[in-house]
């Protein structure tokens, strides 16, 4: 399963992964109008000064799939995406997920009287692949295999420790 993995080294902290990301969710015709809909999927944190983007990291064994209490946040067992979203169950909105979440990428979103959980669903219903990819200028966000990352991450490490 191609995952989106983030080579923070890269990051320029330019927001362009947040604003596609919402635009892609959201049939907004900007970004403004969008983003008081859309709560964003992937956000950008400051770290020591560095900017760090953070998106769900689809884990083997998701800790917000094991607290959903409706059954709505699933793993799909084909494409390993977790998602709460056209699942039979619905979202009551109770946050378990958010709480369970080891990397704080679940975000809560009121729409009227309904809430709802919305976190990275890999952009599965857009033939381009996740739209935060796309859209990153820089190359920080990629979408790999895992191995195919960590083949990258040793190059860049054997790299480092030559010069």
């Amino acid at each position: 399963m191609k995952k989106i993995f983030v080579i923070k080294e890269k990051c320029n902290g330019c927001m362009s992964c947040v604003v596609a990301c919402t635009l892609a969710h959201e049939k907004a015709s900007t970004y403004q109008s969008a983003s008081k809909i859309e709560p964003g999927r992937i956000s950008v944190q400051a770290v020591k000064g560095k900017p760090v983007p953070l998106v769900c990291h689809h884990c083997e064994n998701p800790a917000c799939v094991n607290a959903c209490m409706s059954g709505a946040m699933q793993k799909d067992s084909e494409t390993g995406i977790v998602s709460n979203e056209g699942n039979l169950q619905k979202c009551v909105g109770c946050w378990m997920c958010i709480m369970a979440c080891p990397y704080g990428v679940i975000t809560p979103k009121k729409d009227g009287s309904q809430k709802v959980a919305v976190k990275c669903d890999l952009c599965k219903n857009r033939a381009a692949g996740p739209a935060c990819a796309e859209a990153c200028p820089t190359g920080a966000i990629v979408l790999m295999e895992e191995e195919e990352f960590a083949d990258y991450k040793r190059k860049i490490t054997a790299y480092e420790i030559k010069d």
